[in-house]
Parts: C-alpha cells; structure tokens; sequence
C-alpha cells in the first residue's frame, strides 16, 4: 500500500506531545483501513494527532491527548477478556542524513507490506505515520512509526496481543 498524502497537518508537533492510553472510543480519523490478521478483525487509524488500534478487547491511542500531558511509556501491559497486551515505544534522534534514510525506509516498509496505513502530511515528505500488523503467534502484533522532521526525531511503537 503507498503513502496516502492526508491534507491535514499535524495535530502534534513533537514526540514530547504524545501519550499513551487503552479504552478510548475512536477519534476523528485521517484515514482508517480494516483488516483481518489471523482471523481477527483489526483497525488500523491514522490520526492529525497520531494514530489508534482497535484489535479485539483492545483500543490503543498514541496522541495528544486533551487533559493529558505528553510523555509515552517505555512499556505497558495489560489483560483483557483473556488477552495478553504488552506496548513499547522508543524515541530517537537522528542527525539529518540517518533521519532521511530512516524515514524512506519507513516508508518502503509500509508500502511492502500487506496490512499497512501510512500517511505524509503536507509540508514534507518526511512527516509520516505508518502503522503495520500481522499475526505472530498466537496474536496480532503492530509496529507504528512517527517521523517528526523539524526535530529529526522517530517515535517507534510496537504491540503484541496474545491470547492467554
């Protein structure tokens, strides 16, 4: 799937902005692609503020939260209705040239794969989110990308949903 160029900018300006949180309803999208990964549906959301999955029991917003101050943990877990849900997220900086290529390969990687939504935002080719999923074990599992140009900073996330 190629990069959807959205016509909104971002909501967030910074990897600093975001936030973490399980449980809330779905937010205005970009763009949104439904899937099924191992017989379960999953739905995949790109927000001007970040992005959300829906995967069973689970609803995972990575944002700028109204109310909520920003900072993402470097993990979390959680059980639901007999799932196992483990989050990680890393922050990197990046001088110009690594962050350029690490963007493009983000970008390929997306449009490799065959369950994936990515959008760049108007301004740059380097402002994009990217989400993947597939099944791994006995789950779905996701990777995100946030790509943050004016501070060559990536935000990368990664999901795994298991069944206990």
């Amino acid at each position: 799937m190629s990069g959807i160029a959205l016509a909104a900018p971002y909501l967030d300006t910074d990897a600093d902005q975001l936030s973490f949180a399980l449980g809330h309803p779905p937010y205005t999208a970009l763009a949104v692609r439904d899937v099924t990964v191992g017989g379960l549906a999953v739905q995949l959301r790109l927000l001007g503020a970040s992005h959300q999955v829906f995967a069973g029991p689970i609803q995972e917003t990575v944002a700028c939260l109204p109310g909520q101050a920003g900072g993402l943990p470097e993990t979390a877990e959680h059980e639901a209705d007999g799932w196992n849900y483990r989050f990680g997220a890393h922050v990197r900086h990046f001088a110009a040239a690594e962050f350029r290529s690490r963007v493009a390969s983000i970008r390929g990687r997306a449009e490799a794969h065959p369950h994936a939504l990515c959008g760049i935002f108007p301004g740059s080719p380097e402002a994009v989110t990217a989400l993947t999923v597939e099944w791994r074990g006995t789950g779905p599992s996701w990777r995100t990308w946030h790509t943050y140009p004016q501070s060559r900073t990536i935000v990368a996330t990664h999901t795994q949903l298991e069944v206990r």
